[in-house]
C-alpha cells in the first residue's frame, strides 16, 4: 500500500466505486470469464441462521447467490467452450454451497409460511369460539324460553277464568 493511498482514504473508495460492473460485466468474476487463481469461499448458510434473518435480508441474499449461480454457469459454460478439462478447472463446490444455501432459503420460508397457516387457522378457531360464548350469553336458552311462555300461558289461563 502506497503513502498516498494510506493519505487519502476517501480516494480509494472512490476507485471502489468507479468500476462497479453493470449488465453484462457482472456475470463475470473480476472482470475474466475464467478466474486464473483458486479463491477461497465459505460454507453454505445454514438452517439456523437463516432463521433470525427478516424477510428482506432473506430476499436479497436469494438474489446474490441467484446473481453467484449464474456467475458459476458463465464460467462453467465458457470452460466448456474453450475446452478446459474439470481437472484443471471446476466449481463444482461452490455450485454446491449455491445450491445448498438457496434450498436452505426455501424451507425457511416455507417453515414461516405452515406457522403463519396454522396461526391464521388457530385465531378462527379462537374467534368461532368467542362469537358462540357471545351469542349464549346474549340469548336464553330455547328450554328456559318455552318454559317461560308455557308459564305465561298457564298464567294467563288461570286470570282470565
Amino acid at each position: 500500500m502506497s503513502f498516498f493511498s494510506r493519505s487519502f482514504p476517501a480516494l480509494n473508495r472512490l476507485k471502489q466505486l468507479a468500476f462497479r460492473p453493470r449488465g453484462v460485466e457482472e456475470f463475470f468474476e473480476n472482470g475474466k470469464s475464467i478466474p486464473t487463481e483458486k479463491s477461497w469461499t465459505g460454507r453454505a448458510w445454514r438452517a439456523s441462521e437463516l432463521r433470525v434473518k427478516s424477510f428482506d435480508d432473506l430476499h436479497k441474499l436469494w438474489y446474490v447467490l441467484l446473481k453467484e449461480r449464474n456467475v458459476l454457469a458463465v464460467q462453467k459454460e465458457e470452460a466448456r467452450r474453450f475446452h478446459i478439462s474439470k481437472q484443471y478447472f471446476s466449481n463444482k463446490g461452490r455450485q454446491i454451497k449455491c445450491q445448498k444455501s438457496m434450498a436452505r432459503i426455501k424451507f425457511v420460508l416455507n417453515e414461516r409460511r405452515l406457522a403463519w397457516v396454522e396461526a391464521t387457522k388457530l385465531q378462527r378457531v379462537a374467534n368461532a369460539q368467542e362469537a358462540t360464548v357471545n351469542t349464549k350469553v346474549s340469548t336464553p336458552n330455547a328450554e328456559s324460553s318455552t318454559a317461560a311462555a308455557s308459564a305465561a300461558k298457564s298464567t294467563e289461563s288461570t286470570v282470565s277464568a
